[in-house]
Parts: structure tokens; sequence; C-alpha cells
């Protein structure tokens, strides 16, 4: 059944496509031509938080990845054909693993209420906190434990965006790749940088810097 707010939808989309050939009468077909994003977007799937919006960013500039709580799962195979995509075909520059305050993901992997089918994907999370339980358990203020295990999770994203083969043979063939981590701020509508930048598996741990074997036909 189409609702008056369904209906609108579409009116909306007829109004912004008027708009944008006001400004710009070749704008789609520009658009339509190629994609070049120079980033990487793996955001969380909160509608609060648009990649384009809050950067400022028009289409095609950002290339876009969400899911529940902005997670770098290995065995995501998802996240991986997005990733691999975007650094192997769009040779994109930067990946930036962005977070937001208040995130109902991280929230729920502070507790221990079952909430159905996402409890194995919070799982995930809670394995950051395992990690960071010292510094965590330590903070008294729920609201401010919260806010800095959202930030632990955007950081432990971003290392594991780094130990992924994609990225480490990017690096590997001279690539030029940037990992960043950000925070964004539902109640301020700022981001934050957490000023965890890698571009390189020299920044890694020993263990998780791959060596790369050269074949020769």
């Amino acid at each position: 059944m189409k609702t008056k707010f369904y209906e609108q939808l579409l009116v909306n989309n007829h109004k912004w496509v008027e708009s944008q050939l006001k400004l710009d009468p070749d704008y789609f077909k520009h658009l339509s031509i190629k994609q070049t994003p120079p980033v990487l977007w793996i955001g969380c799937s909160d509608s609060r938080v648009p990649a384009n919006e809050i950067i400022g960013a028009k289409p095609g500039d950002v290339f876009v990845h969400r899911n529940i709580a902005n997670m770098v799962v290995h065995t995501d195979m998802n996240m991986l054909s997005v990733l691999d995509y975007a650094v192997n075909v769009l040779k994109i520059k930067h990946v930036i693993v962005c977070g937001h305050y208040g995130c109902g993901g991280v929230k729920a992997a502070m507790g221990n209420n079952s909430v159905g089918i996402i409890d194995n994907w919070i799982r995930h999370i809670k394995n950051v906190y395992r990690l960071h339980a010292n510094e965590l358990d330590e903070i008294e203020n729920e609201d401010k434990r919260f806010n800095r295990f959202v930030e632990l999770n955007v950081e432990e994203q971003v290392y594991d965006l780094a130990k992924t083969s994609i990225v480490q043979r990017a690096w590997e063939g001279g690539q030029e790749l940037s990992l960043h981590g950000w925070v964004y701020g539902l109640n301020s509508g700022y981001v934050t940088d957490l000023e965890v930048n890698i571009t390189s598996n020299d920044e890694l741990d020993d263990v998780y810097q791959l060596k790369f074997k050269k074949y020769f036909f």
C-alpha cells in the first residue's frame, strides 16, 4: 500500500532533479560517465549519519559501505567486496572508518540482553570491549564509558582494515592509501578526528604483516 509518505519520496526526487538541473543542465550527464571517488567511507547504518551530507560531499565524491556499528569483520564478504573494488578498481586514496556517539550497536555490546540474530554481529564489538576492558571498566560514568567505547571501536576497525590482505597488497605495490578513524557527534554535527592514521603495514605488529610471494611465469 502506497502511503502519503511513500509518495512524497518520489515527489522529493523530482524536486531534487529539477534543482540540480537548474544549477547545471549537464549534471547527470557528467555524473553518469564515470565515478572516481578518492574516499571509501565505512560507516554505521544509522539513518542519522549520512556520509555525503556531513562532510559536504557531492554524489560521486565518496564510495560508501555501511553496517551496524561500522565494523570491519574479516569474514564479511560484503565489506571485503566493497573494499576490494574501492582499492583495486577505483584506486581510492583514503579509507575513513566513521563511528558516531550514541551508536546503538556499541550500546548493545555493553550489555547482555539478546536482541536476536544481530547478537552474532555484536559479538565482534564485544571483542573490542574485551581488548580494552581495563581502561573501560575504570570509567565510572556510564555515558563517558559509552563514548570511549565508541572511539576504541573505531580505532580497532581501522587496525583491522590494515590487517586485510587487500590493503596490505596495495601498500606492497606502492599504492598511495591512508586509513583514518573518525567519530561523528549526533548532538553537534561535528566530526572528531581520532588521529588514528595508518599508511603502511610497518605500523602494525610483526605478526600481522603479510609477506607476498612474487610469481614469475
